[in-house]
């Protein structure tokens, strides 16, 4: 028993950013593991924006993790709080949404967490159910429960009061709101992100208020960078790796990351248990196991899990073609550099060359190529991103500048 609790929580733990109130998830785990009873795990999603990428799906993917250890998943959509706007990590006001937006999102986020959540443990729930009901003398009495000076000590508030940016009354209550979900639907564990501590701890503190002989643990998930390995994985930044993305497209962006990151990848997204993972760690460090070959079964994982099984290993194949016709090798020496990089001295950390002033002759010869594209210029200098080099016919380096 001892064994499969602790086997449970080192699963529950992986990646994770912080966790309050571990204790509380250990006894419920034992628990289930004793008698069956089932526990309830909640995370909340307003439904702004429904086209996930994988950044999105880390929280998701903790989720489904809790379901295998008797966990039953509230997945609360904010119809009613998207109203009101949610304004964590905002330096104004947000846009409200119309009730056919939040809904038309809703189903949308329905459709895409079912490729990883298990149906049948997991209860959607609208927030609308209990917060239209509240009225406004369970409001004021809500809004009791916090001081203005305990608000304001959100950083995001803090920074807008103090730079003049208009606050709505409004966004003050947001967490309140979000804390009573906790209250209406008898949680014991919510998930967020980092950025959500605040209205995470808020659930915690009006289950006490409100004498619901529970306080709810908490769990919180980092932010997964991007494929550049820095910046958050984001769609502005075109860092992303979509859910919808087509297989050959989602397979090629996966192979893309660099073999550092593919770890942090595999501890935050893939379904493998840690056990497995270190066993693939192990292969890549004793040199019985290609980096790339590892890389290549966290890619098809990837692509299953969102388009079915076998779609990877076509992707894979397809991928292979393609790099075949074009003469680059899907296998090539990866080298990392700060930015700004001049090309010559590229060429010569690359290995692709023994000096910068080889590299400037071979670049006046046209025999250099950045992404297949010939070059002239020896005084370039490449800024951050992700670049093939290539001097000659068949000789090649990936450089990621950070």
């Amino acid at each position: 028993m001892e064994n499969r609790v602790q086997e449970a929580l080192n699963e529950i733990k992986r990646g994770i950013a912080e966790i309050i109130d571990i204790e509380a998830i250990e006894k419920l785990i034992k628990k289930y593991f004793e008698t069956g009873e089932n526990f309830y795990v909640k995370a909340g999603f307003d439904p702004t924006a429904p086209d996930l990428h994988l950044g999105h799906t880390v929280l998701i993917q903790k989720l489904a993790t809790f379901q295998k250890f008797g966990g039953i998943v509230q997945f609360l959509i904010g119809d009613f709080t998207a109203t009101i706007g949610d304004p964590t990590g905002k330096s104004e006001t947000r846009k409200v949404l119309s009730s056919e937006q939040v809904l038309q999102n809703a189903e949308t986020y329905k459709e895409q967490v079912f490729k990883i959540l298990n149906p049948e443990k997991t209860e959607v729930m609208f927030n609308s159910t209990w917060l239209k009901e509240l009225g406004t003398g369970g409001l004021i009495a809500l809004a009791s429960n916090l001081t203005v000076a305990r608000m304001l000590e959100r950083d995001d508030f803090s920074k807008r009061y103090a730079s003049n940016t208009p606050i709505a009354v409004s966004e003050f209550m947001y967490p309140l709101l979000q804390g009573y979900d906790s209250v209406a639907m008898n949680t014991d564990i919510e998930l967020g992100g980092t950025d959500q501590k605040f209205n995470l701890l808020m659930g915690r503190t009006l289950q006490k208020a409100y004498n619901c002989k529970k306080q709810q643990a908490v769990l919180m998930m980092p932010i997964l960078e991007g494929l550049d390995g820095v910046q958050k994985m984001s769609k502005s930044l075109g860092n992303y790796i979509g859910v919808t993305d087509e297989p050959f497209d989602m397979f090629g962006k996966v192979l893309s990351i660099s073999d550092e990151l593919m770890w942090r990848y595999y501890e935050l997204l893939s379904a493998k248990s840690l056990v497995e993972i270190n066993a693939l760690k192990e292969g890549v460090e004793n040199g019985s196991k290609h980096p790339k070959k590892v890389k290549e079964e966290l890619a098809m994982e990837i692509v299953d899990r969102f388009h079915g099984i076998g779609f990877g290993e076509k992707a894979k194949e397809e991928f292979e073609k393609v790099f075949a016709k074009k003469d680059i090798p899907t296998d090539m020496p990866e080298f990392t550099f700060e930015a700004p990089v001049w090309i010559c001295q590229a060429l010569v950390d690359a290995k692709l060359v023994d000096s910068t002033s080889q590299a400037r002759r071979d670049i006046k010869a046209n025999a250099v190529s950045i992404n297949q594209e010939k070059i002239s210029d020896d005084k370039l200098n490449l800024e951050k991103g992700e670049y093939i080099l290539q001097k000659g016919k068949k000789s090649f380096a990936k450089i990621v500048i950070k």
